[in-house]
């Protein structure tokens, strides 16, 4: 089956995308002159496109372009059952903000994170993601299931154990948590759902020590994230 392409732009995930995924690009859409060093520029020879602003603004949808855009495969979902044979697993209940998952993407990555599934949503945007991830979302497993509780489900009769974020849970930073887990984060607005609170095996919480109700949620799944990774029985 032919892929459809996907336009990605902005220098950081360019870059990234280029460096290490050249399978994955079909064009490469230059508006400025001296973006890519030489190694680069004769590794995409044969692909590079040179095009005015006008243009640039209209592909990448009068975004912030830096002059790089690329035409590459569109991102291709994780299979959910793939996810459910590693060990650290991030469900995010109803996120939709691209900047905060694309944060959540960087962070799981980069601390070790096996996959990610989004559930209550139908759809997410990979473009989008591929930027507010600076391309993190091409290393991380991302699948999409729209019912969280078949999710908590599914995984707890594969081992895993639930732990929540709220703001009534157990102190996350004198917790060990079990070597097979699971993280699941709510949106700022509504939180994790009353029946996904109930499926969860534990709740946890951040510690402030100063007055304040709550943190940015990527904030706070890097806090989690990384005691998670390491704070392991």
């Amino acid at each position: 089956m032919v892929k459809s392409p996907m336009i990605v732009y902005g220098k950081q995930v360019c870059l990234h995308v280029l460096t290490r995924h050249e399978g994955k690009v079909r064009r490469v859409y230059l508006a400025k002159k001296g973006l890519l060093d030489r190694d680069l520029y004769a590794r995409y020879r044969d692909r590079i496109v040179p095009i005015d602003n006008r243009r640039a603004q209209q592909l990448s949808r009068g975004g912030n372009h830096q002059g790089i855009l690329l035409e590459i495969d569109e991102y291709e979902p994780a299979d959910f059952e793939s996810l459910k044979q590693g060990e650290f697993l991030v469900v995010l209940d109803g996120l939709t903000d691209a900047g905060n998952i694309g944060a959540i993407v960087r962070t799981a990555y980069a601390l070790g994170v096996d996959g990610i599934v989004a559930t209550g949503v139908n759809r997410l945007s990979f473009p989008a993601l591929a930027r507010t991830s600076s391309g993190a979302l091409f290393e991380m497993p991302v699948a999409i299931r729209f019912n969280i509780l078949d999710v908590l489900n599914e995984c707890a009769q594969v081992g895993f154990i639930r732990y929540g974020a709220t703001m009534e849970g157990a102190p996350v930073e004198s917790k060990h948590f079990a070597r097979k887990r699971l993280l699941v984060l709510g949106s700022e607005d509504k939180g994790l759902g009353k029946k996904t609170r109930e499926r969860l095996d534990e709740a946890i919480s951040i510690t402030m020590r100063r007055p304040f109700d709550s943190l940015n949620v990527s904030a706070a799944a890097a806090i989690i994230i990384h005691r998670m990774s390491y704070a392991t029985e």
